[in-house]
């Protein structure tokens, strides 16, 4: 058996050599990386829209989450001072006591910070509510009422 020096430059001139030390200098053909990358963008075709629906899914589940947890403060609101915030008064209520309409006899903070709704817009609050008694909403990702799939309101009445 030959034992081959690790050093290419002390390598004896033998054909099988040669044609090793071609086959790694040689790369990759045009052709190949051509290859590569069709079958790169055929998996991303196929990836790609359905990691952009859990997107949305995931929006929704958000927007669910964020109205419970406004519409659990509006309850506690509730408890303390024996009505809700007013329309003028708003989720605002929550946060900071309220200087106008109906003062709050037993007030204190029900939320650290009002969140947006996962699109960056405001929740809707409604006194009274057209759903229930008070209704909190986001208005979808056009953040306008009505519309369908990631367009549609998303209430506490769901």
């Amino acid at each position: 058996m030959t034992v081959l020096p690790l050093n290419p430059n002390q390598a004896p001139r033998s054909s099988s050599w040669r044609a090793l030390r071609r086959a790694v200098q040689r790369g990759f053909t045009l052709i190949e990386l051509m290859v590569v990358l069709v079958i790169i963008g055929v998996l991303g075709a196929l990836i790609v829209p359905n990691l952009l629906d859990r997107a949305d899914d995931a929006r929704h589940t958000a927007a669910r989450t964020d109205i419970t947890n406004l519409m659990q403060a509006l309850k506690l609101y509730r408890l303390d001072n024996q009505r809700y915030p007013t329309a003028e008064q708003g989720l605002q209520a929550l946060v900071a006591r309220p200087s106008s309409g109906p003062q709050p006899n037993n007030w204190k903070p029900y939320v650290e910070k009002l969140p947006n709704d996962p699109w960056g817009h405001p929740y809707q609050y409604l006194n009274p509510g057209i759903k229930g008694e008070v209704d909190v909403m986001s208005l979808g990702a056009d953040g306008q009422p009505g519309g369908e799939g990631k367009n549609a309101d998303i209430g506490s009445w769901q």
